[in-house]
């Protein structure tokens, strides 16, 4: 953060003040970790804070320190537009879009006469805040949310329930330290996260060791569903309704599943289309290795976007005409995936 920045949020924090902190729709663990490690450290300095998240959120969140305090906009929609009416401060954690949190709660942003505050780390950021941190370097919005309240208070002690939640959406934003996003100061930021008292062994037990049965065998029909590319270097999974259903299916249940697609050898770009009936959509996941930007492609073709190795899509089309579609579009791409590592 530059000192403008600084001063810009010091001014706007300097008396007490009715803030809301909001994530994007099919809120993840950076997203959800942003949010209430912003949440304790702005409580802790007097003001009166509320986290609203677009939807529900997958159930390996729900364990985290002050979860039980965010408000979920689609189950009370007349509430939570009643606050967003009220604020003064917005924050606005990683997104840098409106249209993520999507309808109705994108309208009753745009109605508010808040000033907005951007903290985020993809790519293309849009001009509606007032102040906009914006570092697609970073890992994570977690990271950034730590750098974020060291400038505004370089001596700030950071409590174990605020560092818990940071450490938890840098481990899940960075795939536990695995993704080229992972820099030598994330291991710093984290160092002084484990500093606070966290217990860095049980949040990974809480997140990453809590598959159900239905989980495990739906994995199972994922791996059976996925197909590989090889003149194109790419492999992608796809799962019906139908198959969702039959394993009944949870959010966060195809958490991670499009990763096992990139882990194969020779495969640089890898994606999961997953049929929801209920949006009238086919959810969309893509990673990539190497220089080529899955961002791009997302932005392209499919509706998205996100970081240059992460991103995600959307699809109005059938499942067949979708995967139809992907697949016509990547001769166009041979050569940046056959030189992308």
């Amino acid at each position: 953060m530059n000192k403008k920045t600084v001063s810009d949020v010091n001014v706007i924090l300097e008396s007490a003040k009715e803030i809301v902190i909001v994530a994007h729709r099919n809120p993840d663990g950076d997203a959800i970790g942003s949010s209430l490690g912003l949440y304790f450290y702005l409580k802790d300095l007097g003001h009166n804070v509320t986290a609203i998240m677009p939807n529900d959120f997958p159930d390996f969140l729900k364990w985290l320190p002050g979860v039980d305090t965010i408000k979920i906009h689609e189950k009370d929609i007349s509430g939570c537009d009643a606050l967003i009416e009220k604020a003064d401060v917005i924050f606005t954690l990683d997104f840098n879009i409106l249209e993520r949190v999507g309808q109705p709660m994108q309208s009753s942003l745009e109605k508010s006469d808040a000033q907005f505050i951007m903290i985020d780390h993809h790519q293309q950021p849009s001009d509606y805040a007032v102040v906009t941190y914006s570092d697609t370097s970073m890992s994570s919005t977690c990271e950034m949310v730590f750098h974020f309240i060291k400038a505004l208070d370089p001596e700030v002690k950071l409590s174990k329930d605020l560092a818990t939640n940071l450490y938890t959406g840098i481990v899940t934003d960075t795939g536990s330290f695995r993704y080229a996003s992972t820099s030598s100061d994330t291991h710093r930021v984290v160092a002084e996260l484990i500093d606070s008292g966290i217990e860095n062994s049980v949040i990974h037990q809480s997140i990453f060791d809590t598959n159900s049965p239905e989980r495990i065998k739906l994995l199972g029909t994922a791996f059976d569903n996925m197909t590989i590319l090889k003149d194109y270097k790419t492999a992608f999974i796809t799962l019906t309704q139908e198959e969702l259903d039959a394993h009944n299916f949870k959010k966060g249940d195809t958490e991670g599943f499009v990763n096992y697609g990139l882990s194969i050898q020779g495969v640089v770009f890898a994606a999961i289309f997953i049929e929801s009936k209920q949006d009238q959509i086919i959810k969309i996941s893509f990673r990539s290795k190497g220089t080529f930007s899955v961002n791009d492609f997302a932005r392209n073709h499919f509706n998205g976007g996100g970081h240059e190795n992460a991103a995600g899509g959307r699809s109005s089309l059938t499942l067949d005409e979708t995967i139809e579609k992907f697949i016509s579009i990547l001769p166009t791409y041979k050569d940046a995936l056959d030189h992308a590592i």
